[in-house]
């Protein structure tokens, strides 16, 4: 455990991964060879985890979620990290952005989440529109007292199981100063409203956790499910896509330990030319660049959640966490795969699923490139003339 850690922080740590270790890491194998977690034990899990505390952490006390601020939740994401998304997502961290639901939408919406008694799914990327948010097309037109939504989205995750589409459509255009933008508005959408058809993908790593395509074809949404402000979509998203980025980074840093933990062990046991392959430089060294890469991603992923607590993070500081951490995943499960040799491609191994899940952690969340370019073009404009 880090030694970084408050006290605070390493309860919650501690906690979190005696329940990852206990209830979520056995079935692994399962889900693996399902590609999918079967309901009766999707519904058996979630009851021990909201039995346990573990469920809607992220979520305000006064509506019955854990009350974890960003320092408290980004360990128990690294936590989380320890196993595959398809069975840590059943220990539901809901949308934070739903903690701006008024009137009948916290008892329609807010509340039944956190109770695990119904699921949100989050409906921005699109096929023509992924980390450049504004480029949405999906389009919703105001028909009086309702809106008329039609458009299509891409990649949207566990849509399948959720009851409704956190949905992100354009309203209208503004003129501002940079020329015309778009009015970017979020929706709360039933999913079984008339005209959503949810369609899953069939994508590389991570297998049961399933991503989707939504189409919506005149689907008729009343105003008042409106999240937060007309036109004020966009702000909704950007908070959520920081924070995103540094639990993205957080879940990293757990699976990347695990990675360490399995390539070191073996290093320690397996022989070869008369001596255990971990007192080979080419094999010790590459658990120092693991265990220098995982540290380095901790203080990131830490710095980065006190700022968002503090509400000072930039939209450089969160794609600097986004980028270290998914590329460092990267490294350390090839590394863990190279030490592991044949065994390390063997199924009867996680290595070569952690391999295969984390490709994408380069994708979502923001590609590396578009982070790299955020981050240059702050670079740039710091230091210009």
């Amino acid at each position: 455990m880090s030694q970084t850690y408050t006290e605070e922080q390493r309860m919650i740590a501690d906690g979190v991964r005696a329940f990852v270790e206990k209830e979520l890491m056995p079935h692994e194998q399962l889900v693996e060879q399902a590609d999918a977690v079967p309901p009766d034990l999707f519904a058996e899990l979630k009851a021990k985890a909201i039995a346990s505390g573990f469920y809607a952490m992220n979520m305000p006390e006064s509506f019955g979620g854990g009350g974890l601020g960003q320092s408290l939740r980004v360990v128990a994401e690294i936590e989380f990290g320890r196993t595959t998304r398809a069975l840590s997502i059943i220990c539901n961290r809901p949308a934070p952005i739903l903690a701006k639901c008024t009137g009948d939408q916290i008892e329609t919406y807010l509340k039944p989440v956190i109770k695990g008694e119904r699921w949100e799914c989050f409906g921005l990327t699109e096929p023509g529109a992924g980390s450049d948010a504004r480029q949405i097309s999906t389009k919703a037109v105001r028909d009086g007292d309702d809106y008329i939504i039609n458009g299509e989205k891409i990649f949207i995750t566990m849509a399948m199981v959720a009851d409704f589409i956190i949905l992100f459509a354009v309203t209208g255009v503004d003129e501002t100063p940079k020329g015309p933008r778009k009015r970017i508005t979020c929706f709360l959408v039933d999913k079984d409203s008339p005209g959503i058809t949810v369609s899953p993908l069939e994508l590389l790593g991570n297998r049961g956790f399933k991503s989707c395509s939504i189409a919506l074809q005149d689907v008729r949404v009343p105003a008042r499910n409106i999240l937060g402000e007309e036109g004020g979509g966009f702000a909704i998203a950007k908070n959520w896509i920081f924070s995103g980025r540094v639990m993205l980074a957080a879940n990293m840093v757990g699976l990347a330990e695990r990675a360490m933990g399995i390539a070191a062990t073996y290093a320690n046991t397996r022989k070869a030319f008369g001596k255990t392959i971990g007192q080979f430089q080419g094999t010790s060294f590459k658990l120092a660049d693991m265990a220098m890469d995982i540290q380095a991603t901790r203080l990131l992923v830490l710095d980065g959640a006190a700022k968002m607590e503090a509400g000072t993070i930039t939209q450089r500081e969160a794609s600097i966490v986004n980028l270290y951490g998914s590329e460092m995943a990267g490294r350390v499960t090839d590394n863990a795969l190279q030490i592991l040799g044949g065994m390390g491609v063997s199924k009867e191994w996680p290595i070569e699923r952690m391999w295969r899940d984390v490709r994408v952690e380069r994708i979502w969340e923001g590609t590396s490139e578009i982070h790299r370019d955020i981050i240059s073009k702050d670079v740039l404009r710091e230091f210009q003339a």
